[in-house]
């Protein structure tokens, strides 16, 4: 999810199962099947959000919403996986959604979003049933990789919930991906090794601008897919990562006929 702070927009790869090969990733449980196929390492990307549009020929990576159609490169789904949509009206009286001491919805209060109740299994695996069929029809439709967005939701529950409740829910959310033949990406939250639940690749914003890239190769190493919403970031992550990892540079709204620009060379 894009993120505003004062003025600043507040999105990568660790395959250890390669379609054809029988490798389980990392922090799969034994006998996971998780045969999926990843972004090329090697191309271009482009994140459209805020609408599809065209790519030039050597951008083979393309991420777009679940309800938009793929473009028929290497395709990757955005699905938010831990908040409502802004305009997704069935949250709205919903017990899956986490309330505080008052039984009021905790919002994600710059998105408008509710914040999802992963703080029980009960919770998580009735949530299931619902953004579950999210993920498998991005496969349905022809995507090969999920984004799955708002791992960090915990930082804004007000407390309700913790990093082991989102490490949990993450978990879930990636079998669902990899049983559907889907490689399943983090989005976001720097320094936390998410191929312990099972993540293929990485998806960051921003971190040139904060200088967090490092935290994301560590573990993911040139399997990271970058956006800059900034110029001075995107220049600072160019410097660092540019040639071995995909950087692209967008407007904040992602919109259709917004910027874009990618790493010389």
């Amino acid at each position: 999810m894009r993120r505003a702070v004062v003025g600043l927009a507040v999105a990568a790869l660790l395959l250890t199962g390669c379609a054809g090969t029988e490798e389980e990733p990392d922090g799969a449980e034994e006998g996971q099947t998780a045969e999926v196929t990843a972004p090329p390492a090697d191309s271009r990307w482009d994140i459209q959000l805020g609408g599809p549009r065209d790519v030039p020929e050597d951008v083979a990576i393309v991420e777009r919403d679940r309800t938009a159609e793929p473009l028929g490169g290497y395709d990757i789904c955005y699905v938010n996986g831990f908040q409502s949509q802004p305009d997704d009206e069935q949250w709205t009286d919903s017990d899956l959604v986490l309330r505080d001491a008052d039984g009021e919805p905790v919002i994600d209060e710059v998105w408008q979003e509710y914040i999802f109740d992963i703080s029980s299994a009960d919770k998580r695996d009735a949530l299931l049933e619902i953004v579950g069929p999210w993920i498998e029809g991005c496969a349905d439709n022809g995507f090969d990789a999920v984004e799955l967005d708002n791992l960090d939701s915990f930082t804004r529950s007000q407390g309700l919930l913790d990093e082991a409740d989102a490490d949990a829910w993450a978990e879930a959310l990636v079998g669902v991906a990899h049983d559907a033949g889907l490689a399943a990406g983090q989005k976001n939250r720097a320094g936390w090794d998410g191929t312990s639940v099972g993540y293929d690749f990485a998806v960051v914003e921003e971190c040139g601008a904060y200088d967090e890239c490092g935290a994301y190769t560590e573990f993911f190493g040139d399997h990271v897919l970058v956006v800059e919403y900034t110029e001075e970031g995107f220049a600072a992550a160019c410097d660092e990562l540019g040639g071995t990892v995909p950087i692209v540079f967008r407007d904040v709204d992602l919109a259709p006929d917004g910027d874009r620009e990618w790493c010389e060379g």
